[in-house]
């Protein structure tokens, strides 16, 4: 991490905010306005955050879930326990991974799937376009398998030469699909979410 940018994070002021409320990362503010405007998570919702580390959004999603929702994890890198939320290991391009999915949830289905996953970046944004849109199709393909019908899908991807066929073929899933940039989102990102509602259940 450059010292331009740990003086940066430092006067960022999600950054601020979070590290002053509990928050494991800047990025529990994406959701929070996310959900705000669009209401994808419901109190007693059972949810899946895809990429989970290092937590915050999983934390934002105990908040809006409540004791009667449950919170599933998942990520290749360990996450620090979280009251009320379920951590697994795992990779989201294994193609095992919704099995291992459905052995942790047995008979319970998906109300919200959520994807902040992002490549490691490589300074090269074709490349890492293109990885941030392979992550984004995984992560459709296991909502797809696991969301209830009406069940709500948020993933972020990066805009770019891949960007629009990503998104025709996610909206084939859902009643609606919108593309949101949070203010929580840094002003030079080229992140954006697509906020998927309502699972068709074929």
């Amino acid at each position: 991490m450059s010292k331009q940018w740990q003086k940066m994070r430092k006067h960022d002021t999600y950054y601020k905010q979070a590290k002053a409320h509990g928050y494991r990362s800047r990025a529990a503010y994406k959701l929070k306005q996310i959900n705000n405007k669009f209401n994808v998570i419901r109190r007693g919702d059972t949810v899946l955050d895809l990429g989970a580390a290092p937590g915050g959004w999983s934390q934002v999603a105990v908040e809006l879930t409540g004791d009667e929702g449950d919170v599933i994890g998942i990520d290749i890198e360990p996450i620090k326990n979280i009251t009320n939320a379920i951590f697994l290991i795992g990779d989201i391009t294994n193609d095992q991974i919704v099995n291992i999915l459905q052995e942790q949830l047995k008979d319970n289905e998906i109300d919200v799937v959520l994807s902040d996953a992002a490549p490691n970046i490589s300074g090269n944004y074709s490349l890492d376009q293109a990885r941030s849109v392979h992550l984004a199709e995984n992560a459709m393909n296991i909502s797809k398998q696991l969301l209830k019908t009406n069940g709500n899908f948020v993933v972020k991807v990066f805009e770019g030469e891949d960007f629009q066929r990503f998104l025709a073929q996610v909206k084939t899933g859902f009643r609606t699909c919108r593309i949101y940039s949070p203010n929580a989102s840094r002003s030079r990102s080229s992140e954006v979410y697509a906020i998927c509602k309502g699972f068709r259940k074929k």
